[in-house]
């Protein structure tokens, strides 16, 4: 029995000791200084992801010769590659799954034995998977430029080491100094209107020369913009939103990025980018030459009968002279897009994405883009730009359609073009068999092409798209048909600042520096402000009113959330469409009639609505459905039975 209680003393104390050592050597590793290597990314990363591989891009001059090693438990090089550039190493990780949140140093040893450290962090998750709710048809978006928002720090409106340091708000292509903050200070007016969400453009370094203030043509990838604000700026925006139950959509972009990003100048690999052009040194100055542009033929994802060269004539070419095309058949570029897509959703607690220009990067790379993320976040909501009127196209994107060409794109949503000019055109043609409002219901009509019709996105405007306002020639009785419509329809919803005040375009109409004008009242001293209403006009004042209204129904209605759709074709310049669920009925009724016109209701007998008392939604008026319905003017009436 005393040998037995020794051998146990024994082990206690080796057991404590042990647990010392490692306690003192994590300690050691934590508070080791952190030599500067000029780059490693992802700059962090988290355990417990169902993946345990992680691939560190290290950016420093000569560093293909060092060897790194690491000493941290749970964490092991599984291999490490060479690229053409002696100035990078990928370094693949393996992770354990009971891997302790925790620092370590990576030690590159050069071949003159001298050592460079790097200091790594494995983070602990703030949130589980399954709390990345994603976003879905209850939500309705709020898109944000944010640049022409608000203004709450002209502290950081130019930085003297970027490349483009002048703010001119008369200027429509100049930086005009909207910030993150200046969205966070105006949370509660956008929810107050009735949004759930906001989708701001890209705020990530735009070091560009010119037009840097939009955010499409990124520069660093793992950096926010210093003239947006800082990353805790960023996090604050999402925490805030988060407070108040919205959601945070950011927008993400793999198939390009600026000219003037960092490895532009010394490429891990020539096929890094599409279309390697010569980088050409002429005294100071570079430039590239011979780059090759997008043929812009989209549908060569889904042609039959689509030659090779139009192909990737679509997949590799430039989208712009300024914006080199990333080539994600590169091993290395498809792991380092879908890590960053992957630290972002983890660093700000992200919604969803929205994905620019959908179609043009490698489809198959997109596919496995999604599926890394949703495979980490189960619930998460991506949604991606295709630009294309033709549902066919739209609908190939969504996941689950059963295309001839076997692809599957793992893409719960694309966005609707094709229905938002449907309903322009319904409202600016006059009546006749096939023009006007027949064509939102033929529109409408197919959504049997759809694989989730409600996964949709919808919307009246955009950031690159004429303001709805002017789209429908400043015609506010259409207007507010038009987004009546867009509200109702089974889709998710989403509108660009200040179409609830009539912002417009007119002056020349699809001008994008003019589409994204300044917000009214995001700066001091403007006359009008949108916030206070201060110098609005009372059609503005109205349009407000009207948006708030309607969103704000919108937002706890099951029948439009979830409920079944029913539309009656369109009779002398009337277009009902039904929304039902259980015991909520929402109608949308369309007039384009400018005089009174009396309309026979037993038509639409089978919605079993005689007798029942319907709201009007935006002016609280009562009617009660019976045999017929006197509409007074042109316009639209959206009634429901829910009290």
């Amino acid at each position: 029995m005393r040998k037995i209680g020794l051998y146990i003393v024994i082990l206690v104390f080796i057991s404590c000791n042990s647990s010392r050592k490692e306690n003192e050597i994590n300690e050691v590793q934590i508070n080791v200084s952190n030599a500067s290597l000029e780059r490693v990314e992802p700059p962090n990363w988290w355990v417990n992801f169902k993946s345990n591989k992680l691939q560190l891009l290290v950016k420093e001059d000569n560093i293909a010769s060092a060897k790194p090693t690491i000493s941290y438990k749970g964490v092991t090089i599984d291999k490490v590659h060479k690229s053409k550039s002696n100035n990078y190493l990928f370094i693949d990780l393996k992770i354990d799954k009971k891997t302790k949140a925790g620092k370590f140093d990576i030690v590159f040893t050069l071949k003159d034995n001298s050592e460079k450290r790097y200091t790594y962090e494995l983070k602990s998750r703030e949130k589980l998977a399954d709390k990345f709710t994603g976003f879905n048809s209850s939500d309705a978006i709020y898109l944000i430029t944010p640049d022409r928002f608000s203004n709450a720090n002209p502290k950081n409106d130019s930085f003297q080491n970027l490349k483009e340091t002048e703010v001119d708000r008369k200027h429509n292509y100049k930086r005009h100094g909207g910030d993150l903050e200046g969205i966070t200070n105006h949370l509660d007016y956008i929810k107050n209107l009735g949004f759930t969400a906001i989708w701001p453009t890209p705020v990530l370094v735009n070091d560009m020369s010119r037009g840097s203030y939009h955010g499409y043509a990124m520069t660093d990838y793992y950096q926010v913009d210093p003239r947006f604000g800082t990353l805790d700026d960023y996090k604050r925006l999402s925490s805030e939103l988060s407070i108040r139950g919205m959601k945070l959509i950011m927008d993400q972009v793999a198939n390009h990025c600026g000219l003037e990003h960092w490895w532009m100048k010394d490429l891990p690999f020539e096929d890094w980018i599409n279309y390697q052009a010569h980088y050409e040194k002429n005294k100071e100055n570079w430039s590239w030459k011979t780059v090759k542009h997008s043929n812009h033929r989209r549908t060569t994802n889904q042609d039959l009968y689509a030659s090779e060269i139009d192909k990737k004539g679509n997949t590799d070419g430039w989208f712009v002279s300024d914006m080199p095309d990333l080539n994600q058949r590169n091993p290395f570029m498809a792991t380092y897009i879908i890590q960053n897509s992957i630290w972002w959703i983890e660093t700000l607690g992200l919604d969803g994405i929205r994905q620019d220009t959908y179609p043009y990067p490698n489809k198959e790379f997109m596919a496995n883009w999604v599926n890394a993320i949703m495979n980490e976040y189960p619930n998460f909501s991506i949604v991606g730009e295709e630009w294309s009127y033709n549902p066919l196209l739209i609908g190939y994107w969504q996941k689950g359609k059963k295309n001839k060409d076997g692809y599957q794109s793992n893409l719960k949503s694309t966005m609707d073009f094709a229905m938002q000019k449907n309903v322009v055109d319904a409202l600016n043609e006059s009546e006749s068999w096939d023009k006007g409002l027949v064509k939102i219901y033929e529109g409408l009509a197919n959504d049997f092409h759809y694989e989730s019709p409600k996964d949709i996105l919808i919307f009246p405007d955009n950031h690159d798209k004429s303001r709805i306002f002017t789209q429908l020639k400043e015609d506010v009785i259409n207007t507010k048909m038009a987004l009546a419509t867009y509200a109702v329809l089974p889709r998710i919803l989403q509108m660009y600042y200040g179409t609830e005040i009539l912002m417009d375009d007119t002056a020349n109409p699809g001008d994008h520096g003019l589409i994204r004008t300044d917000f009214p009242g995001g700066w001091d001293g403007d006359k009008v402000n949108v916030f206070t209403k201060e110098g609005l006009s009372q059609e503005q004042k109205e349009m407000q009113v009207f948006v708030t209204k309607l969103l704000n129904y919108r937002k706890n209605s099951k029948a439009i959330h979830e409920g079944k759709t029913i539309h009656f074709a369109p009779k002398d310049g009337v277009y009902f469409l039904f929304r039902k669920y259980k015991d909520e009925i929402v109608a949308l009724i369309l007039n384009k009639n400018d005089k009174p016109l009396t309309i026979d209701l037993n038509r639409f007998k089978e919605m079993n609505l005689k007798g029942k008392e319907f709201k009007n939604i935006i002016t609280d008026k009562t009617i009660v459905w019976k045999d017929s319905l006197v509409l007074q003017e042109k316009g639209s009436l959206l009634l429901t039975t829910k009290q």
